[in-house]
Order: structure tokens, then sequence, then C-alpha cells
């Protein structure tokens, strides 16, 4: 192992607890053991997979958060004993690789639960919510510390909760400890004064307008979270260790407006100044640890950083709380590893907050000790199978109900807690299978054919593995897209079962001597029908392959995630880009994140990028187009560049067939995930 990196493996303790190294996984939603949407029960797929990262070096293991109540029947954690006896085997297991493990428990979401558009009407209906109740007790998932506006659903307005369900979730805190304590876990993490959670609204002045004893002054904001913490304490023992997850700045400028890197603002949230005294007050009340970062929902981006945050992103604030402490302090991120060792070796720090990288390889910490990192799958922030909660102006949460129930998967790894649905067999024949395309669709499938024993050979037209996603990771803030890229061309080429064929389009597939065919081929650019396209305007990909300049003014026509980044990546850049788009808001699709969508649009609003919503293009010229808005408006937007960004559609070889098999955006334009497991789904079956 490199010695930059020894700091994170050296001891360190929690209370009483010592933990082997200071690499933490901290918890993501959907890796509860005790299930997430469902009646809880102990989770045997998120069992299996900190199993095996406690049998791969990890040192804390902090699962995802459980609902003190169930969404759906609400019943209390504490009333279902038998999976507390199948967690105290399992504790023996984990505790067996040297690894320690804390619950997590929520008290709930408040305001920023995440309404499904679909359930909105039976949010806001009373007579709805009556039929429903003993299914789903909605208004009792989002209620908040006072009337507040949701989230995620406009026009819907959140109930204040009682002083009587306050004091019974703090109980259920307690009761559940205790019996976490006696099946052998190690701690408790409350969830938490963190990310504008429940607990978190009722400390921030700006959410929390009550005039009992929970409301007002510093003190009564922060009792809900002190009265958790005082009756675990009270129940298990002042030795039983119980951290709380903690944003040290709230990062917010307004209801759904958050504040972006650089940017000067007021804050309406906790400021730095406020979490001196907060951290130490939340110390004095009886907790062991602060695992921290920094964003609420409504700066979302924080706590869950896209691409365009900065790597480490909270750890200048994370390490100035750590002064006014004398408990351990954790901070999470987009930690890279040398950086956080160097924090933990300079004592601004005590151990690194490391989550998603887990799910787009599970074994990192063993590589990383093993030096080869070359070997480490970057994860690349995309949310697209971990957390895909989408939202955009008149739309809720347009997520699928399979998503909700099984958030914490991974669009580059499709096994990870999805186990029973995609793993490697051995095939029973092996066969030659070609594959038509050297982008990410076609070298996935060609390594889980070849993974399974068949040979496979790939016809890749250029002169470079990547395909499209050459494009897609051209941006300045895509580092972890061309690491992946790296990581792809590394693994075709040690495989010895994989051929690969540069500058060779395949035209007729019948040429190809192969048992199975695999077309991988893409897709390629909309055509719309606009006088001076042909003349005037760069395709998106052009642009981002750097085939054609751009001058200082650039209008891109199309504002979704693709001409949204182009023009992210224009500003940086020094220019001065405009957005034209058809639809009522920027990147308004399914399946993005809220947290990345929301950065986008808040950097934009900060910048003051010009945005043209619902406004039609209907000619370009050398100068600019013509555009008109949502009332007829006919006007010109001045520019020496035009970008269209306005969609793909497939572009397969051939026809399916019995044994020509279409994977990618050649069968249905979607994203990483849907081009990765597809080709999954695919490469199992032959």
């Amino acid at each position: 192992m490199d010695s930059k990196y020894e700091a994170l493996f050296t001891p360190w303790k929690i209370g009483n607890c010592e933990i082997k190294n200071r690499i933490v996984l901290c918890p993501m939603g959907g890796t509860s053991l005790f299930g997430w949407m469902e009646p809880n029960h102990f989770d045997e797929e998120a069992a299996n997979f900190f199993l095996e990262k406690a049998k791969n070096n990890v040192g804390l293991i902090i699962p995802g958060i459980a609902p003190i109540k169930d969404t759906f029947f609400g019943k209390w954690l504490w009333q279902n004993p038998k999976k507390f006896e199948k967690l105290k085997v399992y504790m023996e297991k984990i505790h067996s690789y040297g690894a320690k493990l804390f619950i997590q428990i929520t008290a709930g979401m408040g305001r920023s639960f995440a309404l499904p558009t679909n359930m909105v009407k039976l949010h806001n209906s009373p007579i709805l919510r009556t039929l429903a109740k003993p299914i789903i007790d909605i208004r009792y998932q989002s209620a908040s510390p006072s009337e507040l506006p949701s989230r995620w659903a406009e026009n819907t307005t959140c109930r204040q909760i009682t002083k009587k369900e306050i004091q019974e979730i703090v109980e259920g805190f307690a009761k559940t400890a205790k019996l976490c304590m006696d099946a052998g876990v190690d701690g408790i993490e409350v969830h938490a004064v963190h990310e504008g959670y429940l607990l978190d609204q009722f400390t921030l002045e700006y959410t929390n307008k009550r005039t009992d004893e929970y409301g007002g002054s510093f003190e009564n904001r922060y009792r809900f979270a002190t009265d958790i913490v005082k009756a675990i304490k009270e129940r298990c023992g002042k030795d039983f260790p119980v951290s709380v997850r903690f944003s040290a700045v709230s990062k917010v400028k307004d209801f759904c407006v958050g504040a972006v890197p650089g940017e000067e603002y007021t804050e309406l949230g906790r400021t730095l100044e406020e979490s001196e005294k907060v951290a130490k007050y939340l110390q004095d009340a009886g907790y062991d640890m602060l695992n921290t970062d920094n964003g609420t929902y409504d700066s979302w981006y924080w706590s869950h950083p896209p691409m365009y945050m900065p790597q480490n992103c909270n750890l200048e604030d994370v390490a100035h709380i750590k002064k006014f402490v004398d408990i351990p302090v954790v901070c999470a991120g987009r930690m890279e590893p040398d950086v956080g060792a160097e924090a933990v070796a300079n004592g601004l720090i005590d151990a690194v907050g490391v989550a998603r990288q887990f799910l787009a390889d599970g074994e990192w910490v063993t590589k990383l000790i093993e030096d080869r990192l070359e070997d480490i799958r970057p994860c690349i922030c995309c949310h697209n199978g971990c957390f895909n909660m989408s939202h955009y102006k008149g739309v809720a949460n347009e997520q699928d109900l399979s998503d909700t129930r099984h958030m914490s998967r991974c669009a580059l790894n499709p096994p990870v807690m999805q186990s029973g649905k995609y793993k490697i067999k051995p095939a029973k024949v092996s066969k030659n299978i070609a594959v038509i395309g050297g982008g990410i669709g076609g070298m996935e499938a060609a390594l889980v054919c070849a993974k399974r024993g068949h040979q496979v050979t790939i016809y890749e037209k250029s002169s470079e593995l990547g395909g499209v996603f050459i494009a897609a990771a051209a941006p300045s803030f895509k580092e972890k897209d061309r690491d992946l890229i790296k990581w792809y061309k590394r693994e075709i080429s040690r495989n010895p079962k994989i051929k690969v064929i540069f500058n060779t389009e395949i035209t007729d597939i019948n040429s190809l001597k192969a048992d199975e065919i695999i077309v991988a081929t893409g897709s390629k650019p909309n055509s719309i029908p606009v006088k001076g396209k042909d003349e005037y305007a760069i395709e998106a990909c052009e642009y981002l392959l750097g085939k054609k300049e751009v001058g200082q003014n650039v209008v891109i026509v199309g504002g979704g995630l693709t001409g949204c980044e182009i023009a992210y990546e224009l500003y940086l850049k020094g220019k001065s880009p405009t957005i034209v788009e058809m639809k009522n808001d920027l990147i308004a699709v399914k399946g993005v994140c809220l947290a990345n969508s929301s950065y986008l649009r808040d950097f934009f609003a900060a910048h003051k990028l010009p945005i043209h919503l619902e406004t039609q293009l209907k000619e370009i010229h050398s100068d600019g187009v013509t555009v008109v808005d949502k009332n007829g408006k006919e006007f010109k937007i001045n520019a020496d560049s035009v970008i269209l960004s306005v969609g793909y559609k497939p572009n397969p070889l051939t026809k399916k067939s019995s044994h020509v098999h279409i994977i990618g955006d050649a069968k249905k334009v979607g994203n990483l995930r849907t081009v990765i497991w597809g080709a999954w789904d695919v490469a199992m079956k032959l």
C-alpha cells in the first residue's frame, strides 16, 4: 500500500468502541438491515451486501435508514423481535472480519418526504387519506415541525407533528436501540440533524415555527434530537455509542433554493457559526460521534454531490467543526482517499465517510491496500441507479415504485442489491459471440459474456473504445466518467476471451461467423425541421468531441441534461451560454436525480444565465436564432454559435431475431443504467 494512505488504516475509538481503520461506509437509503418501504424485517440482501464489505476491510459499517415506524401499515420498528434474533447471528459474522456496525434509525422525513406524483392527490384529499390510512398514513410520513411546503410537491402543505407523536418517536428510539444492543450491534446512529430531514427541520428557524417547548429558542429547536440520545443512553447505558448524522451548514437561500459552491449569499438555515455551538451542544447531550457533511433537500447537491460538485466538497466546513468538540468527527461528500488520509493525519477529521463508491466497487478498499487503484471501478456520481428521485415543475417525485422500494442499486454494477436478478453463471455451451459497437453497452455485454465462458469479438468502427460516452465524458467536470472509460478499456484488454477489431464498420451481419450477435450501435441525433440548421448549427456531440469550435455567445437549443451540461461547461470556460427549451422547466425528464438537476438549475440562476422556457426554435441564422415564446411572441437571440441538443433516436444496424440481440441506445435511448443493465439482461441468457 502507498504510504500516503497509511493514516486511513490506524485504529480509533467512538466512546469505548474501537474501530480498526478510518474508513466508514456511510448509510444509503435502501440498504437498511430492517427493510425500507416494506414492513420491517431482517433484510438478507442488505445483510449480504454489508458482509461482503466487512470481508473487504471496511472499518465501520452504517446501513441505510431504518424508519422508526413503517411507511406501510405503521408498525413500530421495535415490535418485531424475530428480526433482532437474526441480527444477533449476523453481527457475529460481521465481527469475525473485524468490522463494527452501527444501526441508523430515522425519526422521519418531514417536508422532505419524496411524495410520489401519483400520491399527491391522496396526500391532499381528506377522504382519500382516511380510506388509505390503514395501509399508509401519508400525512404522518410528511408531518413536519410546523405547517410547511413540501420539498417535492407544489401547492402541497405538510401538517405539524404533534407532541404525542414526538414522544412516541423518542420512546421508539430507546426501545429499538436496546434491542439492537442486545443483538450485538456496536452502536446507534440517529438520523438526522442533517440533510433537512425531520429532526433537522426542528433545528432550523426557517422550518420550525412552533411556540411550544420544541420551537423558538436554540435549546427548544434541538430538544427533539437531544431527547432521543438521552432516552437511548438511559435505556442502554452511557457507554453504548450513539452517533448523529449532522450537517454543518445548510447551504440554503430559500425554500427549494440552494447555494452553489463559491456563491455569496445569506444563509437561511444553519450557519457555520451556529454549528460551532451546536456541535458542542450535541456532544454534551450524549452523542459520541458527528457523522458530518453539509446541505438539506433544498440544497441537496451538498449531501448527495453530483459530478458538478468539487471533490471533498464538505471537508473545509467539517474540519472547522472538529475544533469545537472532543468526540470524533467523520467527513463525507465525494471524499478522495488521498485527501481523506491527509486530513486524518493532520487531525482535521477522525475518519473518512464513503457511500456510493461501495456500490460501484465493493472491493475498492482491498484494492487500495493492494496497490490496485487502476482496478477500482469509479463511482461517477450519476445517481441513476442508487437514488434517481426526479423532480421538476409540475411533477413531484417521478420515480418508479420499484426504484422507491429498492434504492442503492448501481447503474454501473447491476448485481449490487439485486443479486437474485443479476449474477454471473457459467454458460452451458461456450459460443462465439460478435458484439457490434464498442461503446459502454458493447463492452459491458462483452465482459459479462466472457466471464460466463464465451469467446467474444468486438467490432468497433472507430479506432477507440467508448462510443458516444467519449463525448459525454468530455466536459472538464466529468473526470470520473473518463476514469470509467479507462477502467473499461483495461478490463477488456486483460480478458483473454475478448478480441477487439478496430476501424471496422459492420454493414452486413451475415458476414459474421458467430453463434450470437449483439448489436450495440447506439443512437443518432434527432433532426428537427428548422431553417438554417444545416448551415449554421453544431450538433451536441460535435461540440463535445471538439470537432467544431464555438464563439463567445452560444445558444443551446434543448434544456435537457446534455444541453444543460454543455451550458455549464461553456460557462466554466468563460463563454456566455443561453438555453432555449420548449418545456416548462430544465431537465424535465424522469430518472435524473433532483440532487443533479437542482444543482444545474441553481447554478444557472445564481450566475444569471439566460434561460428561455416554453420557447420554440423557429429559425437559425448566421448571427443567432429566432424563437417564439408561449404567448406567440417572436424574437431574436443574437449568438456567435448555435448548439443543437434535441435528443437522440435508436440507430440499430438490423432487426432483432433469434440470434441477433439489440441492446443499449440502439434498442431504446436511455442512460448509463439502461445501457448497462440491458447488456446484462441479454448477456446472462446467451
